[in-house]
């Protein structure tokens, strides 16, 4: 007699189990680790800076011929622009599908087609934006006895080439100190007396600080490069430069001047936990190990404090390789606590050690396999992928549970067959609806390629990671499972007085049911009125959201506000930043801004770290936090948001959830509108940070000079326009070679930080003779007010109203907003509202995932018709599956947990789940009609899968119960999936064990031209 195949291949069976178990910790070691996986989103940024022109001449003149030129790039889907004050930022969105670094190169070729039609100056710079562009640490540098100028030039020459060593690192940046510069205070009086003029002292310095080659010279045999080295490299130097020599005497520019080493005007300043220093921002490569580089960066860091000056202090300010290690170790434990308590209900459920080992062997089997999958088609550990895993385990421990109770079934049953032929017999009867199970399950998550966005790029990450977690599953399960039972089994028969044939015990109140079927219908009628009644109160949402435990808060003080007024109100905000107890650590960049943006002076954020031990969510600490900074400074514009979920909305269309957003030709008009909308929108119960878009540029001093009168005294306007500067900002004649750097010479006048308004009038000219006159005579001076930046989408004029949420969910707020503003706003006409943020990301979402929703039950449909050939009990079981998703409904209202992308996941994965369970039911039932009746054959395959499905569904609910909970760092972002899929899993059990018998009573059975005659006599 032939061997039975799991026997005779034991042994190699078993080898091949322990490599996979090896395989999988190999894998568990080597994959990388990151918070999201590496995508690059298509999108794609362009920045133009003009130096200061006006906001209407850089719209005309720079912002709408790029914009001209980028959209005739293949593949563009939207165009965003913002035009301030001297410079223009461009976000070209394009195609999912596109090559975007092919994306890059095109319109960086039609920029460089219409350069010359640009003023001259402009410079742009392209960038691609993905997450590797921002930093994943960031880490304050101070001291108590350094200068700004002294901190930065040691971050710049010492601190960054020492922790660029570390593998992995893109770009160590270095924001905020001082820069140093040579300053050449100029006496006017000196000046004028001996004829001299600014741009006389910058030509002699440009003519003198040179270094140059004099050609080659040849002696015997040897070549040697003649040099004129006329260079300076010190303020002594610098100080004996010769200016003049009228044959009298020789003037240097000691004589006229005071030269020092002075910090260059700066409009950043950074503060971190209240003290002024330096931010050191890590960038990593898009393919290096987070988890890797943040380890080497804190031993390099341990090394380099070893050679840094006592003086000089490092400190971690966020690290988001310790949130990613937190997310990891947390959703871990929620998954071997949920796998250890379903294996504690198998044990409960079988009362066997050895089918219950079998389970806990199983699955870390499973597992292993997929890390390993996972490993070769070159995925990464991220909140996705161990999410999907985590999320899959309930399937999992399904597919083993299902095959060890058949085992155990087909053992009790046949207590004399040695376990070999009770394997093969048991999986022989198994293996038909197991591969129809598992294609069930495997087929829903197909249609999620149709998804698009952000959340298709990520969550067809997680539903690919779920597709191999069920394949890997499907091979164990079948192949690897019943050699793991083999393997603790005692190829021995028991003996023959000792055995006892088990009897499945028929429950009666199946049969109560199935001859009742008004109680059936009820409760499919009581789903669906349920449904229609829960969906409209259910609140929605886009992403599922996490607490991050950092905060972003982003401020701007009114137009026009001086760095030093900016950073005084500040300093007051800071007292209510440290005064919270669940604040851990802070900075505060003033004048930049996490992320690639125009930012002016009076703006910037702040990052502020929670304590990992606080009894407060994150967004707690932020209502608390925006009531008393809103009261104590309302002249300031905030914004709050946490690091990860605004690093994400800057990839994506926009950081804000609620988004109006007004189109028209005349900006005033907008502006007008944009008022009224964030008014209605601020009396909306909901709402926070609203903000009306509009951004004016500080007010402006313009001089217009008498051409005239310049030419009576032989000054050209550009000669003008030079000692104007040098009034007031300074001009730069040259650089300085130090050891490490070229430092900038700076020609200034004394006093030019302390310049009024007023002065301005008063200011002094050189005539070419070397005399002065006041500004006054040769132009006219008056005061600017600021003008507003302008915002554009594809060529149109528009107007941005954003707003965050408080305590309330998306879709309902987004209602009333709707609602009010159609009852409220009368635009006229060739103007109009569209809604764009995560509502518009949203609605999208929706309408893709009803659409993989209808796919998915299509495709079990289809599985389950080509399983049985019998298009009625496809039907029966796919009406059974759709109706589980009121249970997701139901327990998502519950819990007051919004249907987002996430729970919505879980409803098309409840079709599945349940369609397999009823696959395994209808082969028990279409199996027993061989030997019974049809109604004896439903209560005995219901009485018969009672276990295994008990088990299945408390197994799986207990397996999520830890996501579903929310417990630990992260956890949140898959709880909605976890409590949709629990909420199916609830109702299941009485669709499949009271509904589907049911419904398989009201048709006449299908049967075999071998079976109809048993189905007569039975009859008969």
């Amino acid at each position: 007699m032939q061997e039975p195949f799991f026997y005779k291949y034991k042994n190699p069976l078993i080898v091949v189990i322990i490599l996979t178990l090896m395989g999988g910790v190999f894998a568990f070691t080597k994959m990388q680790t990151s918070l999201f996986p590496e995508i690059t989103f298509p999108k794609i940024k362009i920045i133009a800076d003009a130096g200061q022109q006006p906001v209407n001449q850089m719209t005309v003149g720079v912002t709408r011929p790029l914009e001209n030129a980028i959209k005739q790039v293949p593949g563009l889907i939207k165009l965003r622009s913002t035009t301030s004050r001297g410079s223009c930022e461009i976000s070209a969105f394009m195609d999912w599908n596109v090559d975007i670094d092919l994306s890059k190169q095109q319109i960086e070729a039609r920029i460089n087609q219409i350069r010359n039609d640009l003023p001259a100056g402009v410079a742009i710079s392209v960038e691609k934006m993905n997450p590797s562009i921002l930093p994943v640490s960031s880490y304050s540098i101070n001291s108590k006895t350094r200068s700004p100028i002294e901190l930065k030039q040691l971050a710049l020459y010492t601190i960054k080439p020492f922790l660029s060593q570390v593998q992995g690192v893109s770009d160590i940046r270095v924001v905020g100190g001082q820069d140093k510069e040579y300053w050449v205070i100029l006496d006017q009086e000196k000046m004028s007396r001996l004829g001299i003029t600014p741009e006389t002292v910058a030509q002699s310095l440009n003519n003198t600080n040179f270094i140059r080659s004099n050609g080659y010279l040849s002696d015997y045999r040897l070549m040697y490069l003649t040099i004129t080295d006329a260079q300076m490299h010190n303020v002594g130097q610098l100080q004996n430069a010769v200016i003049k020599n009228d044959g009298k005497r020789v003037i240097t520019l000691n004589d006229i001047s005071t030269v020092s080493v002075h910090p260059a005007k700066s409009y950043i300043k950074i503060n971190p936990n209240g003290k002024e220093g330096v931010l050191i921002a890590v960038i990593k490569q898009p393919t290096a190990n987070l988890i890797d580089i943040s380890t080497n960066m804190e031993n390099k860091l341990a090394d380099l404090k070893k050679i840094l000056p006592n003086d000089v202090v490092i400190k971690p300010i966020y690290v988001q390789a310790n949130f990613v290690n937190d997310v990891v170790k947390s959703v871990t434990d929620a998954l071997w606590i949920g796998l250890v308590l379903a294996v504690i209900v198998a044990i409960l459920f079988l009362k066997s050690w050895k089918a219950s080992a079998t389970i806990l062997i199983t699955i870390p089997v499973t597992l292993s396999l997929t890390l390993l999958t996972l490993y070769f088609t070159g995925q990464t550990f991220n909140i996705m992928t161990l999410g999907a895993i985590a999320a899959a385990i309930g399937l999992i421990i399904d597919d083993a549970i299902v095959v060890v109770e058949q085992i155990h079934r087909t053992h009790e049953e046949h207590p004399n067959e040695m376990p070999p032929k009770l394997v093969q017999k048991a999986i022989k009867y198994l293996i038909k609806a197991m591969i129809g199970s598992s294609i069930s399950t495997i087929v829903i998550f197909i249609p999620f390629i149709l998804m698009t966005g952000v959340a298709g790029a990520y969550f067809k990450v997680m539903t690919n990671t779920m597709i191999i977690t069920l394949i890997c599953s499907f091979f164990a399960t079948w192949v690897l499972l019943p050699v793991i039972y083999l393997f603790l089994s005692k190829n021995k028969k028991v003996k023959s007085q000792k055995q006892i044939t088990h009897e499945i015990k028929e429950r009666k109140w199946v049969g109560f049911f199935i001859r009742r079927p008004i109680y059936s219908f009820i409760f499919m009628v009581i789903l669906i009125v349920s449904s229609i009644l829960v969906l409209p109160r259910l609140g929605t949402g886009f992403l599922p959201e996490m607490d991050e435990g950092t905060i972003v808060m982003d401020y701007s003080s009114p137009p026009g506000t001086t760095l030093q007024e900016t950073d005084r109100v500040l300093q007051q905000v800071e007292k209510i930043i440290v005064a919270n107890p669940h604040v851990d650590a802070y900075s505060r960049r003033t004048g930049t801004q996490m992320g690639f943006f125009i930012t002016e002076p009076n703006t910037g954020d702040y990052q502020i770290q929670l304590k990992k031990k606080r009894n407060v969510s994150t967004d707690e600490v932020i209502n608390e936090l925006r009531t008393k900074i809103a009261a104590a400074q309302p002249s300031l514009r905030i914004d709050f948001g946490q690091v990860i979920g605004d690093m994400l909305g800057d990839l994506m269309n926009s950081v804000q959830p609620i988004e109006i957003k007004i189109f028209g030709s005349d900006q005033k008009t907008i502006q007008q509108y944009s008022k009224k909308v964030a008014s209605i929108l601020g009396n909306i119960k909901g709402t926070a940070d609203v903000f009306d878009g509009i951004v004016i540029a500080g007010p402006s001093i313009s001089v217009k000079p008498d051409f005239v009168k310049l030419a009576q005294y032989n000054i050209t306007p550009s000669n003008f326009q030079y000692q104007l500067q040098t009034s007031l900002e300074g001009n730069v004649a040259g650089n300085i070679f130090d050891p490490q750097q070229f430092t900038p010479v700076r020609l200034i006048y004394p006093n030019s930080n302390n310049l009024s308004v007023s002065a301005v009038n008063n200011s002094l000219i050189f005539l070419p003779n070397g005399q002065m006159k006041p500004i006054k005579e040769f132009a006219k001076v008056t005061l600017q007010p600021g003008a507003a930046e302008v915002d554009r989408e594809d060529l149109q004029t528009m107007g941005i109203v954003t707003s965050r949420l408080e305590n309330r969910d998306l879709g309902s707020t987004m209602k009333e907003i709707k609602k009010d503003i159609s009852s409220k706003i009368n635009l006229p006409k060739g103007y109009s509202i569209s809604y764009g943020g995560a509502y518009a990301s949203q609605q999208q979402s929706f309408k893709e995932l009803l659409m993989i929703l209808a796919l998915s039950s299509l495709l079990v449909f289809l599985v389950i018709l080509f399983l049985f050939r019998d298009v009625r009990v496809a039907l029966i079981i796919l009406l059974v599956s759709v109706l589980g998703i009121s249970g997701s409904y139901l327990l998502l209202f519950l819990t007051n947990t919004p249907l987002n992308v996430g729970s919505y996941t879980g409803l098309i994965m409840i079709v599945g789940i349940i369609g397999e369970n009823a696959i395994f039911t209808y082969l028990q039932y279409h199996e027993s009609l061989e030997k019974m009746s049809k109604e004896h054959s439903i209560i005995y395959a219901i009485s018969t899968r009672l276990r295994p499905k008990l088990m299945t569904a408390i197994g799986a609910i207990i397996a999520l119960m830890p996501l579903a909970l929310g417990i630990g760092t992260g956890a949140q972002l898959h709880q909605p999936l976890a409590i949709a899929v629990i909420g199916g899993f609830l109702i299941a059990l009485p669709l499949l064990l009271v509904v589907l018998p049911t419904l398989l009573n009201l048709i006449k059975p299908k049967l075999d031209s071998s079976l109809k005659s048993i189905e007569e006599n039975n009859m008969q």
